[in-house]
Order: C-alpha cells, then structure tokens, then sequence
C-alpha cells in the first residue's frame, strides 16, 4: 500500500498567519528551512510523517482540525497514544507510526483502544487504592459520588444534550454572544408559561411544577441568577434529552439518578449561556482567559473554568484540561479531568498544589508549573473566589478553583506566559494524595504511602519521623 501524501499548505498557512508567526520563524519551529516552509504552504510538497509529529506536538489543536479533513484522524490518535511517558525508553519513531496508521489501520484502532483501556485501568487502581487506604469501601458510594464518577467517565461532556442547549441558545441569543436575561425570563413566561418572582427565601431556585411558578433570590450576583434561570428553562426545554440520558445511566438509587438530572440540567444551562462553538473560539481567541471570558459571555469566574473543562466534543476539541473547586478544609467538591492527571477522590489534594494557597487568598489569580510521579508536567492556574450570602446572618462560601492543561498546550494557555515549561528546576514535584503518592522525598507528606513499609530511627529527626522503605 503507498502511503497517502498530505498537503495542507492553506491550512498550514493560516495556522500561521493566525497565530502571527513569521514564516522564518515557523520554519525554525519544524526545524524546517524557510524555502521547504514555502513550497509545502504553496502545496507543492506534502508534509512528512515527522513534521506531522512536530506539528501535532506544537498546534495539537489546530492539527487535530486539519488532520479532520485530511482523514488522518487514525494516525494522529496513533501518535498520541504513543506519547505517553509508558513508551518513553522507546518511542516509536513518527515514520513507523504513519506507515502503521496506513498499512495495519485495524491494528493501530486496537493499540489506540488497547491503550485508553489501559488508562482507565490504571484509574480504576487508584480509585481502588484510595478507597482501601481510606477506609472507604468501593461498594459503598453515595449517590452523589456516583453522579461525579458519571460525569467523568463520561469526559464531561454529554453530545446530546450540549448539541440541544447549543440550538436552544441559537434561537435566544441573536447577535450577542450568550442570551440576556430578559430574553429567557421572556422564553420562560411565554413559550413556557411560567411566572417569575424575585423575592429573598432561604433557597437560590425553587419551582413550583404545578402552578408554574419560579421565585428567584434576588441576593445573588447577576450571573448566578442567570444561570439559575438557565437551569430552568434547560430542564423544561431539554426535558426529553435530559430523561433519555438519564434513562440509559447506570446508577442503581433514585436518589443518584434524581442528581443526575439536576447535574445535567446544569451542564444544558452551562451550555446556553457558553454555546460550544461559539465558545470554544473565544476560548481559542483570548488564549483561555478567564477573565476576559466571562465578561465576554457575562457570566462568574467559576460558571467559565467550569465550561472549559466540557470542551470535548468529537472532531471540534477544546484543550484537554483539569477543573476543581476546592473547599477551604481541602475538600474537592467538584472535579474533572480530560488530562492523564486525576484527583484524590477520598481525602485532600496534595499539599503543595496551588489551590490551597489560592483558598487563603481571595481575588488573586495563582499559577503553578507541576510535575506528577509519571514526568507529565501541568500547567495550572487557581483563584480564592467569595460568594456573597445576601445576609449578615448567613456566612459568605469561600472557595477556590482550579484549571489547567497539560504543559504541551502551554502556549494557548495565557497564564503560563513568561515560563519555560521545560526548564529542569522549574516544577513544583506534586502527587495526588499522600496514600497512594510514591515519592519518598517530599517534606509536606501528611501519610505514608499505603503499599510501602516506614523506616523509624529514633536517634534521628527529620521534617518527616519516618523514612519510606
């Protein structure tokens, strides 16, 4: 079989115009001449397996566009799957990769399967592990566990649904980017039929089916009363897209089913005001700027990260990131990755990521350069968030979050400008919990690691009492 040649000069070229890179420069990226540069965006030669590679590795966002429309889509999963630090000893050279996604496509499909079924193995390990450790048994998880761990296997992103809510805010929105909020208390009261009151309770929301009436507490910010309305009219428009995912989940009580359709009229509501496409170019457009975001799209810093971390659909991907709400005992309250790093899910983070620190600092935008046991290095951002109660008799939430990507993408992520990812000394060693974390040599270790013995000398004192066998 003859290898299928790839041109894609147009896209090529575009890609750089985009991203304002001199050609000269470009080239020096691809570790190219500026001459080959030029005849490969005039499409007069195609790209080779090893600058397919680098450009996967430099623009995997872009590439995965391009790769789309070229059908290569096997090849590029192929790559991916082999960068990881698994095969690091021996990495497989980008020629061998191309030359397999061409000759032995059902082969490549089972390696890329193969490896996906391994990483969610080595989750399920973890999720074991810590459940052991902690003296929480894997059997007995509460509903709304079970509703968290649904979102995640799912990727946390639900097609069905995020497509709907994406036409429910195309027939809202107009010209803006998202829908104001006179246009969905309108859609509400006439197509739906309902009443709105604002008037202070002791809850955000409460609907009542049978008389169709919705009270709105006025005391919160203007974005959550928003996305509270949001809600409603996602979980009354939706309400067919909703009960057929619910309907086809595997949760075993009412209780987490009933949470599971409250979560997914959440992430409709999510979903209309940050409609996916339109979204995801702004998201691309300010570098992941949260700030800028939610401004544009009018709604709170945390709605934003939260959006980013479902940007996931199939052929239209965002960059694969982390988001957690952290509260201020440690506890993660909320979580999801797309990335190979995942979170405790019994007990606290670990001590040295930056969203403790952020916690105890309100209002202050935080980053951190991280690197897991396995190599990966992480770039992440963290910000103290405080949420008003409308009462001096009520305490205020205080919180922090966190997002972030791994540090290939790090040239979209705007918070790590001015910072060589590579650099040797650069990243803060984390782990994700203390029970399962296998570095011997960290300071801030509050357990020793379960599946290891401790070594006690009581004529030495160290930060820690023990040394890890």
């Amino acid at each position: 079989m003859l290898p299928t040649r790839l041109y894609a000069g147009p896209k090529l070229r575009r890609l750089r115009e985009t991203r304002a890179i001199r050609q000269a420069d470009f080239a020096a990226k691809l570790g190219i001449s500026a001459s080959y540069l030029s005849q490969i965006e005039h499409d007069d030669r195609p790209l080779t397996p090893a600058l397919l590679d680098r450009l996967q590795r430099l623009f995997p966002l872009e590439w995965e566009e391009i790769a789309a429309d070229a059908g290569d889509r096997r090849a590029g999963a192929l790559r991916e799957a082999a960068a990881d630090p698994l095969f690091a000893a021996q990495p497989l050279p980008p020629e061998q990769i191309e030359r397999a996604a061409l000759q032995q496509p059902q082969l490549a499909d089972q390696f890329v399967m193969l490896h996906a079924a391994y990483r969610r193995a080595g989750q399920r390990l973890q999720i074991i592990d810590e459940a052991l450790t902690g003296g929480t048994a894997e059997g007995s998880r509460l509903p709304w566990e079970e509703v968290r761990d649904w979102f995640h296997d799912a990727g946390n992103y639900v097609d069905s649904i995020d497509r709907a809510a994406e036409t429910l805010a195309g027939q809202l929105r107009g010209k803006d980017p998202s829908p104001a909020i006179e246009t969905i208390e309108r859609r509400l009261r006439d197509a739906l039929g309902i009443s709105i009151v604002y008037s202070q309770t002791q809850v955000l929301r409460d609907f009542d089916a049978t008389m169709r009436h919705l009270v709105i507490d006025p005391s919160q910010p203007a974005e959550s009363r928003r996305f509270q309305l949001a809600h409603q009219l996602a979980a009354l428009a939706l309400t067919a897209e909703i009960a057929a995912v619910v309907e086809a989940s595997p949760l075993r009580t009412a209780a987490a089913r009933q949470l599971l359709h409250m979560g997914l009229a959440n992430y409709a509501a999510g979903a209309v005001l940050m409609p996916y496409a339109a979204f995801r170019a702004s998201a691309r457009a300010v570098r992941h700027d949260i700030d800028r975001l939610r401004m544009q799209y009018g709604v709170s810093f945390e709605q934003a990260c939260h959006r980013l971390s479902t940007l996931q659909r199939p052929g239209a991907r965002g960059i694969p990131m982390f988001f957690c709400r952290v509260d201020m005992a440690g506890n993660i309250t909320k979580r999801h990755s797309a990335t190979r790093l995942q979170f405790a899910r019994f007990g606290g983070a670990c001590p040295l990521w930056i969203v403790h620190e952020a916690a105890a600092i309100p209002d202050r935008i935080l980053f951190q350069l991280a690197e897991t046991p396995d190599g990966l290095r992480y770039v992440s951002m963290a910000k103290g968030l405080v949420k008003p109660s409308g009462s001096f008799a009520r305490s205020p939430r205080r919180y922090a979050v966190a997002l972030g990507c791994e540090a290939q993408y790090s040239d979209d992520f705007v918070y790590a400008d001015g910072v060589d990812v590579a650099a040797p000394q650069a990243a803060t060693r984390i782990g994700l919990s203390c029970r399962i974390c296998p570095r011997d040599d960290c300071d801030q270790r509050a357990f020793p690691p379960s599946d290891r013995p401790i070594l006690v000398d009581p004529d030495r004192r160290d930060v820690v009492p023990y040394r890890i066998g």
